[in-house]
């Protein structure tokens, strides 16, 4: 079993994509090795150790992960005694350093740090990165739903509320929501990756190995990354891990309603939009199956479980925490890959999304006009008192509202027809999809 990734099997159904390759072990082992790399190159400038030897280090290393020679499961194995990876794999740098170079100290590799240091700053790395890949994603989707809602922004659907039509909108006020979703928590989830900065605080975080150049050579190792300089340590102040779990949570379900609508209005008996390019079934010849909001609805339903592990591991005990900063490693990893996924699914879905206008006027005209009751009641309270139980009543027997004798009272037929015309009474349905469409144009203007 030598996948570069894991889930291949079920990866590519729930789109993880590049994000496979991305968050893989490999990636992990990887930016560990750059965290190492780079804190030698960091501590060579601020005098720690010699500038010979951070050349040497860093050289070594980039030769490593280029060469890809550390060999993951080995080094997996050899993480269970000590609850880490870091603790065997500084291990086999130093040998690679010794064989390489005797004239290095062992003790130039990963002077002064901590496993959670290199853990964290690699997790930052790989979040960054993986994190990147999910905001253009998000962007990639919020592009399509930006589409539809100008192209649909006049046509006319049935809205509903607890199952049930309610009153008429437009598909483009639908579409509009879909996109100021998707907009906010692309803006969340950019705010929590940009927050995310180095650590490096030694054993239990005053860098006392490193005194009195501690704080300087974090800085150095922040810069060497690209990364945002730390404040102070953050070992056991989990918040900005939290912010992004909650982020990619926000994120996942704002897929998973625009998910949830689509399969909703994909289905046979309302027929109103369909996938482009819908997938089969094994056994009925004639399924046409919305597969990509399937697959993005079943990818961000696993994901508020993950989000509640990280909160729930948040208690993290004095200076180092003993299981809820382990549980965070793999949660992290499976969220990213999780959300980016959906996000994939739901680009594709609504990239190739076909809108039938012609089902959503059929399914306006399914219940005979009583769709417009609440129109109705208006139009007639101005002429009687009773005007509510008046619509009621007529509603229940099934006739059709121009034809009811009650109402006939104090309407005209033809009044109630005009009454009727769904496109007659969306409300600020144009304005709210311009309003939506223009907080996305000053979102891409870097104004709020």
């Amino acid at each position: 079993m030598n996948s570069p990734i894991r889930g291949a099997l079920f990866d590519p159904t729930f789109g993880a994509g590049e994000l496979s390759t991305l968050l893989s072990d490999q990636a992990w082992v990887t930016a560990m090795v750059e965290v190492e790399a780079a804190l030698a190159r960091a501590e060579g400038k601020c005098g720690v150790i010699p500038t010979t030897s951070a050349d040497t280090i860093s050289s070594l290393f980039g030769q490593l992960v280029a060469a890809g020679t550390i060999d993951v499961g080995d080094l997996g194995e050899a993480a269970a005694a000590g609850g880490n990876p870091v603790i065997p794999l500084v291990k086999l740098l130093r040998t690679e350093l010794a064989a390489a170079d005797p004239a290095v100290p062992g003790g130039h590799v990963h002077k002064g740090a901590t496993s959670q240091d290199i853990l964290d700053t690699a997790l930052v790395l790989l979040a960054r990165r993986a994190g990147a890949h999910v905001l253009a994603l998000l962007d990639e989707a919020l592009v399509c739903a930006e589409a539809l809602a100008r192209a649909q922004r006049t046509t006319p659907i049935a809205g509903r509320t607890l199952g049930q039509q309610a009153l008429p909108t437009t598909f483009g006020v639908l579409a509009a929501g879909w996109m100021t979703a998707l907009h906010r928590a692309s803006r969340n989830l950019d705010d929590a990756l940009t927050d995310l900065p180095v650590q490096l605080g030694g054993a239990a975080g005053t860098s006392a190995a490193l005194y009195p150049h501690g704080l300087e050579v974090a800085d150095a190792l922040a810069d060497e990354l690209g990364l945002p300089r730390q404040d102070v340590p953050w070992h056991t102040d989990r918040t900005r891990i939290a912010i992004l779990a909650s982020a990619l949570g926000t994120a996942a379900g704002a897929v998973s309603k625009i998910a949830t609508d689509i399969v909703f209005l994909s289905a046979t008996e309302i027929g109103e939009v369909s996938e482009g390019t819908p997938g089969g079934s094994s056994a009925m010849p004639h399924k046409r199956n919305p597969v990509a909001a399937i697959a993005a609805r079943a990818g961000a339903r696993r994901v508020p479980g993950l989000v509640a592990t990280v909160l729930a591991s948040m208690d993290h005990e004095q200076q180092r925490a003993a299981g809820a900063w382990h549980a965070e490693w793999e949660t992290l990893t499976d969220l990213l890959r999780l959300t980016g996924g959906a996000v994939a699914r739901i680009a594709d879905c609504l990239g190739d999304l076909e809108v039938h206008p012609d089902a959503m006027a059929r399914n306006l005209d399914l219940t005979g006009g009583l769709l417009l009751a609440e129109r109705v009641t208006g139009a007639l309270s101005t002429r009687t008192h009773n005007a509510r139980d008046l619509l009621t009543a007529a509603c229940r027997t099934g006739r059709p509202l121009d034809e009811d004798p009650a109402l006939l009272e104090h309407l005209e037929a033809h009044e109630i027809r005009a009454l009727l015309d769904p496109a007659g009474y969306l409300g600020h349905a144009y304005d709210i999809v311009d309003r939506a469409l223009d907080t996305v144009t000053r979102g891409r203007e870097g104004t709020r």
